[in-house]
């Protein structure tokens, strides 16, 4: 609901606030006075297209402050968090302009885009006039309007889910159909690395072992012969020998050396223990290093065949095992790919299916709700002087989608026998605002927005002019806030709160100024509106009837 209009040096005005409240809030006064002046500066807070020269003349600056209440679920809290702007029980709009033609956007006291203005705009306000090109008037939110009138929430709510369900279908049966025709491409390649691999059988940790038994290999080669001659050095016709057989003549000369002997014997017992033991080491290792030239060729041939197919894949050796693993799986999934591609498609077409009779559904639920509101607006367009022209709510086949799969379009035909059409081009302005009215009337179901009639009851008086008022009233009721300029007496009676928008002079400088009206002072406006700028006791009484009427 909007809560207050403040205007600072823009257009005609110099300073003025209005406090607007709940209900039929009704902005009258003499043509000229400057009632669409506060269209034009609350459309600038809103980011409409509008005037370019706001400025009023002669001030350095102006600016524009709407202030509405904002419920925690007002549809323009997601503008607010998608713009990264705070949130709190009231919104503050404000729009200034400098004069060097410089403007400014401000959202609770925060900088914002003008395009975050004309988003909150269209969640806060509803506009409806003889120029409104928007709203009622806009096909695209046809089907929209009419959903809410038939109560379809759950209707939708089940095509949406089956919507959602089928291209998650049609993804799924997209990527397995793709990935089967990448696979199949790359078919061959895969059988012969699988079947490479397979006759490689590479294990974790063989390139290491194979490595590391090439080196020895190579090294035994070379350090063989050495150590063939360090066994025959100290074998028995070696040092062994020479050690051994000073041994004997020690031990024959001991009886006779009197114990002198005694430990150099020892020493060499010890020598030649030590010797045996040295021996038998450089032995097995001169076994160990005793390779078949055949066996170290046949491990550089399997080292080398492990590090190529490595190379060739772009792996680490010790992961050919997992790649021969991960691309015999994938042979494996290109070889049942058709199967599971058919079993998506199946999928598909159920969801498809699925999404068909909840698009059917909520096309039965839209049409019955099509003949109500057609029923609605048939009744309520005769009080509105408009009993020769006929509303139809068409429903047309349209290509499926998360909204169903119908095409719904407001149309009208203004004489007998003529046939339907678009409502913004069959209408004249007069009774483009009727027409507009009369429907809001029959969709009206208490919005969050508030709506502003901009002279909607322009070329009708009389008891039609009444009928305007009554539904205006009506609307009111149900939607919560409406606020209509009017030349209207009837109109104006039907006011739950009413202002008078005046012009004043200050020497040669005119500015207009809102006064809000008490129960007196209203008599007396519905009264000029009746009789013209001599007001009577007559004028005063027809006016004190419409108001009780």
């Amino acid at each position: 609901m909007l809560r207050s209009l403040d205007i600072r040096d823009l257009l005609l005005i110099e300073a003025l606030t209005v406090e607007f409240r709940p209900g039929l809030n009704v902005l009258t006064g003499e043509t000229g006075a400057g009632k669409s002046i506060l269209l034009d500066c609350l459309g600038a807070v809103l980011g409409w297209p509008g005037r370019a020269d706001l400025l009023r003349r002669g001030a350095e600056g102006g600016e524009a402050t709407a202030v509405f209440d904002l419920p925690p679920e007002h549809p323009a809290r997601e503008v607010l968090a998608e713009a990264g702007l705070p949130a709190g029980e009231e919104l503050v709009l404000r729009r200034t302009v400098a004069a060097d033609g410089r403007r400014g956007a401000f959202v609770n006291d925060r900088r914002a885009s003008a395009e975050t203005l004309r988003s909150l705009g269209e969640r806060l306000v509803e506009l409806h006039g003889q120029h409104d090109d928007t709203g009622l008037l806009d096909p695209r939110g046809h089907r929209r309007l009419l959903d809410d009138f038939a109560g379809a929430a759950g209707a939708l709510a089940a095509v949406r889910e089956a919507w959602g369900r089928l291209q998650a279908a049609r993804r799924a049966e997209a990527a397995a159909a793709a990935a089967l025709e990448a696979g199949r491409r790359e078919e061959d390649f895969l059988r012969f690395a699988v079947e490479e691999l397979e006759r490689l059988a590479p294990r974790p940790g063989e390139e290491a072992e194979l490595d590391q038994r090439r080196r020895l290999m190579q090294a035994g080669l070379r350090i063989r012969e050495d150590i063939a001659r360090a066994v025959q050095a100290l074998g028995p016709e070696g040092a062994e020998g020479l050690i051994g057989d000073a041994r004997r003549r020690l031990a024959g000369a001991a009886a006779r050396a009197e114990g002198l002997l005694d430990a150099p014997l020892a020493a060499l017992e010890r020598t030649l223990t030590e010797l045996g033991e040295a021996t038998d080491g450089i032995a097995r290792a001169l076994e160990a290093l005793d390779h078949d030239p055949r066996a170290l060729e046949a491990a550089e041939e399997r080292l080398f065949a492990i590090r190529a197919a490595a190379r060739k894949h772009g792996v680490a050796a010790d992961d050919l095992a997992g790649l021969a693993r991960a691309l015999g799986d994938r042979l494996a999934a290109l070889e049942s790919g058709d199967a599971q591609v058919r079993a998506l498609a199946a999928e598909a077409a159920a969801a498809g299916a699925a999404h068909g009779a909840a698009c059917r559904a909520l096309g039965d639920v839209r049409r019955a709700a099509a003949a109500r509101l057609d029923a609605a607006m048939a009744a309520e367009l005769p009080p509105l002087r408009l009993e020769r022209a006929r509303f139809v709510t068409g429903i047309e086949p349209a290509e499926a989608g998360p909204e169903g799969a119908d095409a719904v379009r407001f149309r009208v035909a203004t004489g007998p026998g003529a046939p339907p059409g678009p409502i913004e081009r069959i209408a004249s302005g007069g009774e483009l605002s009727r027409f507009l009215l009369a429907l809001k009337v029959c969709l009206a179901a208490g919005g969050s927005a508030t709506m502003i009639f901009d002279e909607i009851d322009r070329g009708v008086g009389g008891a039609t002019a009444d009928a305007v008022g009554r539904r205006l009233a009506r609307l009111a009721a149900a939607g919560g806030q409406v606020i209509v300029v009017t030349h209207s007496p009837q109109v104006a009676a039907r006011a739950a709160h009413h202002w008078r928008v005046e012009k004043r002079m200050s020497g040669e400088t005119v500015t207009s100024a809102v006064v809000a009206l008490d129960a007196a002072a209203r008599i007396d406006e519905i009264a000029r509106m009746l009789a013209g700028d001599r007001v009577t006791e007559a004028a005063r009484a027809a006016a004190r009837a419409l108001v009780e009427g």
